[in-house]
């Protein structure tokens, strides 16, 4: 029992370390200034304490990430920040929806060339955002970059981002204390701006989160309602696509739903106690699982890891300047483009890399949810033409005066038009379409068989149906088809068929209509 307490705290310890940077910078980034960084830590504790206890993912961490960021910047830019918090609150209440509806079963079948079109376009949000800080304090900037880049390829015991925050915070005092001296033996240094204003996260509040509960109007409400759903969609589509790389990694399976009920939980209180709301954080996830951590427990303890960092070392957290953020930020974005996708654009097929780019461009010219909703639009248009063209396979032969055509797939909406052009081009007086193939039929599918069937009655020719499987049967019986066609017999194969041509109702029919 010790060591399995053991085992979940340092793993706890271990991932409020890494988080510890990355919800500061994604706190600035959000709202654009100093106060974000303590909002954004918010997030982290409220966020990760609440999704760990509720979710359905073990070993998952919650926290601000990229998606979520982009969001509530949108909303701060255009309603302000109070309610960014009600818009958080409301977002978290919609995914505790989803989760009791169970949508989390169909979230998953989000294209990934739309994940990958806007984690990317993501990324370039990120990376644009702090330019201002690239061209304020360059120099902070550049040396925060190579402290991290440094970080990631020599340096494994300590997370990039916490090593890249510590070194730049000291560079940025050193450099402090020496520019003066710089400038008054060499006044013309100040001309390059390399240093800048520095500017820094400020005071660090010192207690508990407070609860917020701001009175809203009505019509506000309802404004807030399109930004409430962004932040419940994409967070939801953020948490599990963390969650199957965590299945991935472990083995197991994780509960869609259960997740998105956790997720809401802790979104909604974030939105109460004014903070960022969260999602499932691969990275942060990755660490907890590789330092051990085997339930929940460990995401929880980096909450409390989170809150005591605050309450302890707030003042010297309020030294960071902004600029190493932004530096920490610049490479975080680089990190997340997703390298892999600029593979597709170089492959076939060329419709997954107009997806993934058109995604990607709108993400960063529109809006987030505009180019997740265009590009499922695209992907579905694309893979209902690719099912018309690869779903069901047909064959002709021609057997006395009957015209046979054998069907080898599902028939459904995507397929019916070359169905029928095909048929009714045929002229002979008995048309024969053998379904023992076809597993499944939609809607569309079996009223193209009726549409079929009046075209050629006008015309004075038969159809018939043969081998039609029992779950089409079952279908098109639901459907009352049957009656549509005249209630003609059925046959379980062409030579049922040619012994009724022959022989008309015979025992042998009535053993035919029976089985």
């Amino acid at each position: 029992m010790f060591e399995s307490f053991k085992r979940e705290f340092l793993a706890g310890i271990t991932v409020a370390v890494v988080a510890l940077p990355l919800a500061l910078a994604f706190g600035m980034q959000a709202t654009g200034n100093s106060e974000g960084a303590i909002i954004g830590l918010y997030g982290a504790i409220i966020t990760g304490f609440f999704a760990a206890m509720f979710g359905g993912t073990p070993r998952q961490v919650t926290g601000p990430t990229g998606p979520i960021t982009i969001i509530v910047t949108g909303i701060v830019a255009q309603y302000g920040l109070t309610y960014a918090f009600i818009a958080a609150f409301m977002g978290g209440l919609f995914q505790i929806v989803f989760g009791i509806l169970k949508l989390g079963n169909y979230l998953k079948f989000i294209p990934l060339p739309v994940v990958s079109g806007f984690m990317n376009g993501i990324a370039i949000i990120i990376i644009i955002g702090q330019l201002k800080y690239v061209t304020s304090g360059f120099l902070i900037v550049l040396l925060t970059i190579v402290f991290m880049l440094i970080s990631i390829k020599w340096i494994k015991m300590i997370p990039p981002s916490l090593m890249a925050l510590i070194i730049g915070t000291i560079a940025v005092i050193g450099l402090e204390r020496i520019m003066p001296i710089v400038h008054f033996s060499l006044p013309f240094i100040n001309e390059f701006s390399l240093f800048g204003e520095v500017e820094r996260i400020g005071e660090i509040p010192k207690g508990l989160p407070q609860l917020h509960l701001p009175i809203v109007e009505m019509d506000i409400l309802i404004q807030l309602i399109p930004p409430a759903i962004s932040i419940a969609i994409l967070g939801s589509i953020d948490s599990l696509l963390t969650s199957v790389v965590m299945d991935n990694l472990t083995g197991t399976k994780h509960n869609s739903n259960k997740e998105l009920i956790g997720q809401g939980i802790g979104n909604a209180m974030a939105g109460l106690f004014g903070a960022m709301p969260g999602a499932g954080a691969t990275v942060r996830s990755v660490v907890n699982l590789r330092s051990g951590a085997q339930t929940g427990l460990s995401a929880m303890i980096h909450s409390v890891a989170l809150l005591s960092f605050m309450l302890v070392l707030g003042s010297l957290a309020s030294q960071i300047p902004l600029a190493v953020l932004a530096g920490i930020l610049i490479v975080t974005g680089f990190t997340m483009f997703d390298v892999d996708s600029l593979r597709v654009v170089r492959s076939e097929p060329r419709s997954d890399a107009i997806v993934m780019i058109l995604t990607m461009v709108l993400t960063v010219v529109v809006d987030l949810m505009v180019a997740v909703g265009i590009g499922i639009v695209f992907s579905a248009l694309i893979f209902m033409k690719r099912m018309s063209e690869e779903g069901v396979k047909m064959t002709n032969r021609i057997e006395g005066e009957m015209s046979i055509y054998t069907l080898d797939g599902p028939l459904y909406f995507g397929s019916t038009d070359a169905l029928i052009d095909t048929i009714m081009k045929d002229k002979e007086k008995s048309i024969v379409i053998e379904m023992d193939r076809v597993p499944v039929i939609d809607a569309t599918g079996a009223l193209a068989l009726v549409q079929i069937y009046d075209q050629l009655k006008e015309r004075g020719q038969t159809l018939y149906l043969i081998g039609v499987q029992k779950n089409v049967k079952v279908r098109l019986r639901k459907m009352k088809i049957f009656e549509s066609l005249g209630n003609k017999p059925r046959f379980k194969d062409i030579e049922d068929l040619k012994y009724y041509a022959v022989h008309g109702y015979r025992k042998k029919v009535e053993k035919v209509l029976n089985h």
